[in-house]
Order: structure tokens, then C-alpha cells, then sequence
């Protein structure tokens, strides 16, 4: 079993920026890739960036050039920094883990983008 555990989120203005964090714990060594994903009132979770134990990350369109993934394997964390934020970036954003055995999802942290 992994446990994901989120911080980070919080209330800011739009043009503002957030880090948020997932600390990892228990089966980390069958983790393959992590990464983000949110889910805004009404709408049905969407990914919004991933990265392989490699390093490779990906995001989608919607945040390239605003989002930013990245990984400390040694602490078992990812990050994922947002700048430039729009009132639409507001969502619960949910940290996943991929291993073999199956994904493993954090309890979300929530991020709120005042216009």
C-alpha cells in the first residue's frame, strides 16, 4: 500500500502563484509514476500532470507554460508549481501514484483562484 498525503493549496488572487506538495509513504519502492490530477464543481476529475520515476514529465495543454511537475525521489515527494493561476485552475487537486498493483490517490488539497 502507498499513502499520498497533499499541501500546498490555498486561496490566491489570479496571476498568483501556488506550490503544492505529495509526500509518499509505505510501498514507495513499487511506485512507477506520479503526478496530478483535479476536479472542479461539477466537472469530473481531469489530469492535469504526471512524471515517471525518470523525471519525464507531462502536462496538459490547458496549464503548459503555467504549470510545472517535478519529483525528489529520495524524499518520495512530488511537486507541482503553479504560476500565472486563473479563477478556472480552481479545483480539489488530487496527487496519484502508479504502481503494478494498482493507482493509489491522495485526499486532495484545495486551490481557489480569486478574479
Amino acid at each position: 500500500q502507498v499513502q499520498l498525503v497533499e499541501s500546498g493549496g490555498g486561496l490566491v488572487q489570479a496571476g498568483g502563484s501556488l506550490r503544492l506538495s505529495c509526500a509518499a509513504s509505505g510501498s514507495t519502492f513499487d511506485i512507477r509514476a506520479m503526478g496530478w490530477y483535479r476536479q472542479a464543481p461539477g466537472k469530473q476529475r481531469e489530469p492535469v500532470a504526471h512524471i515517471t520515476n525518470g523525471g519525464s514529465p507531462t502536462h496538459v495543454d490547458s496549464v503548459k507554460g503555467r504549470f510545472s511537475i517535478s519529483r525528489d525521489n529520495a524524499k518520495n515527494t512530488v511537486y507541482l508549481q503553479m504560476n500565472s493561476l486563473k479563477p478556472e485552475d480552481t479545483a480539489v487537486y488530487y496527487c496519484h501514484a502508479e504502481s503494478p498493483f494498482g493507482m493509489y490517490w491522495g485526499q486532495g488539497t484545495q486551490v481557489t483562484v480569486s478574479s
